[in-house]
């Protein structure tokens, strides 16, 4: 058992939220286990044995409140200080990244070198020995510093490699940036809005909205955009072909449930006829969609791996000239630990590589936000370590889904418990606003495009529609007047093509690179 003792305000903290922790083992995998705080002591009761660590939202100062890890530590007797643990995670973290990204080498590095170093003398002097209340005082302190620290380090690095990116003709982007469309939403005004903004278009096609009953095929609305994206000569991104999210399936195919040959046919034949219908008009298919982590039929690993083959081989059969993606969903694996039938996403992917599956490329989903598994609030060094284990995969990358809020008013927030919900999911520098989802934006698609590894990013929704992701997640109002992020997309997409500053003062001065 791990046990940790949490402070506040310099005494044992009365109440920590447990919203969205869970302990995790080696290489970041999230393990089963039970948590509880009484006292000021929060218990973990893990199902394995070995180092583990923990992961809590917690408060970073200026940086928000943040889904944060330890790093992995023994049991032992006495608690642990949970403070002083979280800040010598983050201190972990900047020294490996720092390494990883060569900052020792920029001239123009020196501000966040010298930064650095105090921040590690701030924490050094948490560890000396003290009251164990005033130690927590201390590497809350570090903490805040270090995680400001990391985002900065982190948008260092994505300008450095954006500028790069951006004079190499070879590694430019081909459909960068794309929107998720409302299959319901065929206002004029609606659709002016892509097609002046966006470079490709992802149309959903959930199996529970194309035969929400058996033999009951319902195509017009998804014809609707496949034939509009013909007509304005935009890119076309589809899918899920297959999902187990309980919000695609239809409730027809529960019966199937406990008959594995006979799902997979109905998986096969609804596949065929997908791609068979519309063939190769979608330059990308999303073929398999978040089957590690929602496994409504509790399938072995064995048929998850067996249906991702299949489904992969089946459209490459049928559309040649399209990508095949794999989506991945909560790319940290929060889920794995509530439920063991599932499959961490970066075993997932590492197994669909190594076990020689034809496809093309991964597709990515990052949500935040909501309390829910997957959804909680990381900060940009997380997000940017995160998409890098994707670098020696050798596929490309797509960002398939990305949304933030932009207000957190309670009305929209009812099915999510209310506006206290906001706080329990997290917060990123302050309340959610449209000045803020618009500067997430910026940083977000900054470290994205940074990256030569990653194709496109799609935003999930336009507008703020009812039926949305995460409320007030759009880019424009229901009523389509266009949000602040929405401004920032297009800002942001117009600099791409600005030419690359001469004798920029991010080159490297050493041998290294970044």
């Amino acid at each position: 058992m791990l046990q940790f003792e949490t402070y506040s305000r310099g005494a044992l903290a009365k109440d920590v939220d447990l919203s969205g922790a869970y302990v995790f083992g080696l290489d970041q995998i999230p393990v089963r286990a039970d948590i509880a705080v009484s006292g000021g002591i929060l218990s973990c009761i893990k199902r394995v044995p070995g180092a583990c660590g923990l992961a809590i939202l917690w408060e970073a100062g200026k940086a928000g409140r943040l889904l944060l890890p330890t790093t992995r530590m023994p049991e032992r007797q006495e608690p642990y200080n949970l403070n002083v643990e979280l800040a010598r995670a983050q201190m972990t973290r900047l020294t490996q990244k720092r390494e990883d990204w060569g900052l020792f080498d920029y001239a123009n590095a020196e501000e966040i070198n010298r930064e650095y170093r105090e921040v590690r003398a701030m924490f050094v002097e948490s560890l000396k020995p003290r009251d164990q209340a005033a130690a927590a005082a201390a590497a809350d302190e570090a903490l805040a510093r270090s995680v400001m620290l990391g985002e900065k380090m982190a948008l260092f690095h994505a300008d450095v490699l954006l500028e790069r990116r951006k004079a190499n003709s070879s590694s430019a982007w081909r459909t960068g940036f794309g929107c998720m469309v409302d299959l319901l939403a065929t206002t004029e005004e609606y659709a002016r809005r892509i097609y002046d903004t966006f470079d490709f278009i992802s149309i959903p096609s959930a199996w529970k909205h194309i035969e929400p009953k058996e033999g009951q095929l319902r195509f017009a609305q998804i014809d609707h955009w496949i034939n509009w994206a013909a007509r304005t000569r935009k890119f076309i991104h589809a899918g899920p072909l297959l999902s187990f999210d309980q919000a695609h399936l239809p409730e027809w195919v529960y019966i199937w449930e406990h008959d594995y040959e006979s799902l997979r046919d109905l998986i096969y034949e609804h596949i065929q006829r997908m791609v068979s219908r519309y063939a190769s008009q979608p330059s990308v298919w999303k073929v398999v969609s978040g089957i590690h982590a929602y496994n409504s039929f509790n399938l072995s690993f064995e048929q998850l791996m067996e249906l991702t083959r299949m489904s992969c081989l089946l459209v490459k059969k049928l559309a040649p000239r399209s990508r095949v993606m794999i989506d991945l969903v909560m790319p940290w694996g929060e889920y794995y630990a509530r439920n063991q039938r599932t499959i961490p996403p970066l075993l997932y992917a590492d197994m669909a590589v190594q076990s020689g599956i034809k496809f093309d490329a991964f597709g990515v989903q990052i949500h935040m936000g909501v309390p829910v598994d997957g959804l909680f609030v990381r900060d940009l060094m997380q997000i940017s370590s995160m998409l890098d284990e994707f670098a020696g995969m050798g596929k490309t990358v797509h960002i398939t889904a990305c949304q933030v809020p932009s207000a957190i008013s309670a009305d929209a927030w009812d099915a999510w418990g209310g506006r206290e919900a906001v706080p329990k999911a997290g917060v990123w520098h302050a309340p959610w606003s449209q000045r803020l989802q618009a500067e997430w934006l910026r940083a977000f698609y900054r470290i994205c495009m940074s990256k030569p590894f990653i194709e496109s990013i799609c935003w999930h929704d336009l507008a703020d529609y009812e039926g949305h992701y995460v409320p007030h997640g759009g880019l424009c109002k229901n009523n389509m007047e266009a949000k602040l992020a929405f401004k920032e997309l297009r800002n942001f997409k117009t600099s791409l093509h600005e030419p690359t500053r001469r004798g920029k003062p991010t080159e490297p001065t050493g041998d290294n690179d970044a």
